[in-house]
């Protein structure tokens, strides 16, 4: 909800913006119950003058039948959760992104052109939008990504999450649950939760979402990672995913000092015309 825009828009602003100029139609917001009235004060009613607007709501207690969350469980269980939380309103081929991640116009044009192609014909075939490492770094703390690898014809063959990757002189390096570090060169294609998908992804998120609860009963603190269950249903050969490569730079506020880099960033791109000064005027 911070304000980073000239206009005083918030990250969230500039992802509907980029979303309704691709083509995108409808924008779901996937959120806690508590948050509903301010959420819709400070954007639902302003952004639904410009877009179709929905609400879905992530809570602990929404799991399958026969799944109990533990009383102590507080943290949200994870991104894939959301994506099924929000599944009675996904009706029709549908992008997943972070709310609080700005992608860049290119990769919501190129979601856009390829759900518009591929989607309605190959219901298991999925994009993903994927940033060079090194261009999604923050100078103040480590980042989570999921490290993809492809195939010669550009499919995802698996993606791992990463989970503390800092910037270094001669490119990144991640720290590994043993304590160890592994180098990275900081060209690597990394996945930023940017996603293109059909329906078709649902059933198999359903299933994955349910044994992740068996293994994870007593876990307070584990996630569902839309990532890593989009990996599974790949190794199962259940999905394709086609790596829609960008030069974007991803621009986040993961650390409150981001926020200064963000804001001038913004301020470029609307000196170069890529934006307008106030993006609902």
């Amino acid at each position: 909800m911070e304000p980073i825009g000239p206009g005083g828009e918030a990250v969230l602003d500039f992802a509907v913006y980029d979303a309704k100029r691709a083509g995108f139609g409808k924008v779901i917001f996937v959120i806690r119950r508590e948050m509903d009235g301010e959420f819709r004060e400070m954007f639902g009613r302003r952004l639904a003058k410009h877009i179709s607007v929905d609400y879905a709501f992530q809570e602990l207690d929404m799991v399958p039948a026969g799944h109990c969350v533990h009383a102590d469980r507080k943290k949200p269980w994870g991104t894939g959760h959301a994506v099924l939380c929000a599944a009675p309103v996904l009706d029709r081929p549908f992008a997943v992104i972070n709310a609080d991640d700005f992608y860049g116009a290119e990769s919501f044009r190129a979601l856009a052109g390829f759900l518009r192609a591929a989607a309605p014909a190959t219901p298991e075939q999925f994009a993903m939008v994927g940033f060079q490492l090194n261009r999604t770094l923050s100078e103040h703390g480590t980042v989570a990504r999921g490290l993809c690898q492809t195939d010669a014809g550009g499919f995802l063959t698996s993606v791992e999450e990463l989970t503390a990757i800092e910037r270094q002189a001669d490119g990144a390096r991640n720290k590994e649950p043993d304590g160890s570090f592994r180098k990275l060169t900081g060209r690597e294609i990394v996945s930023l939760n940017c996603w293109g998908f059909t329906p078709g992804l649902l059933g198999g998120l359903r299933r994955l979402f349910g044994e992740f609860l068996t293994r994870n009963a007593a876990n307070l603190k584990a996630e569902f990672y839309l990532p890593t269950a989009v990996d599974v249903l790949i190794r199962e050969g259940q999905a394709r995913v086609q790596v829609l490569p960008t030069e974007s730079h991803w621009f986040g506020v993961t650390y409150r000092e981001d926020r200064p880099v963000v804001i001038e960033n913004i301020r470029a791109l609307v000196r170069a015309g890529e934006y307008p000064p106030r993006l609902w005027d």
